[in-house]
């Protein structure tokens, strides 16, 4: 019991049932917990059910309402860490995030990285089905953070990450601030500034095929202006890794 993936969900119904039984097909013992924001689909009570026959590897976690997915990321950390988790992943319900890639990042952090991040943007990764305006906000962004913090990570605004345990518990997670696309580059950014080591692993990256993204204009505003702010961030993180 040592791999945890972490699913934050709202309104998932068409996707959860089939992202649970591929990360549990895959060979290394992963478990899973949801954190589902009081999904009015059911997502919630399908996982409930697939409990019955998953009791040990399955987790749910319920949130009263729609809670921003940096929120939901922190609970699932903290969440990991209490139960004794040593490697902690972000993944996405919608298969946008391929499953079989979870060992590759897994193997990053086995193997000298403190963080995997699953990345489009490095050599070997690439992104499927996504429309021109969305390739143009994700590398925007992404440049963007690099020329603000000097972060040496392409894919800054990534959501398929593996942290290592230690990680989690450096980082000052009651002060993490952000809840959307800045969440993705605050984490990155406060795990960097604290001396911890970013391996970008490549991934194809797929648009979903059900349900409905969660993008927003306020998500996008929100990464543009907190960029800037992160740079304040240092001495909250410089002194937390022993």
């Amino acid at each position: 019991m040592d791999k945890l993936v972490i699913i934050p969900t709202y309104n998932e119904k068409e996707n959860i049932e089939k992202i649970i039984r591929k990360v549990f097909s895959l060979d290394g013992a992963f478990h899973i917990l949801i954190v589902d924001d009081g999904s009015p689909d059911g997502t919630a009570t399908i996982v409930k059910d697939l409990q019955k026959e998953f009791p040990t590897q399955l987790h749910l976690a319920e949130r009263s309402g729609k809670q921003g997915l940096g929120t939901a990321y922190i609970h699932g950390f903290k969440w990991a860490l209490t139960h004794g988790y040593q490697y902690i992943f972000e993944m996405d319900a919608d298969f946008s995030h391929n499953p079989d890639d979870l060992p590759r990042l897994h193997d990053a952090c086995r193997n000298g990285a403190d963080v995997a991040v699953g990345s489009r943007y490095v050599p070997g990764g690439k992104v499927v089905n996504w429309p021109a305006d969305r390739i143009f906000i994700s590398k925007g962004a992404s440049i963007y953070t690099r020329l603000i913090t000097f972060m040496p990570v392409k894919d800054t605004t990534a959501g398929f990450v593996c942290y290592k345990r230690a990680v989690l518990e450096a980082l000052p997670l009651d002060k993490v601030r952000f809840i959307g696309y800045a969440f993705q580059i605050e984490m990155k950014y406060r795990a960097w500034k604290a001396g911890f080591k970013i391996k970008e692993v490549p991934i194809t990256f797929v648009d979903r095929k059900e349900g409905v993204s969660k993008m927003s204009k306020g998500i996008v505003q929100e990464a543009i202006f907190g960029v800037w702010k992160m740079r304040n961030f240092d001495k909250e993180t410089r002194t937390k890794r022993s």
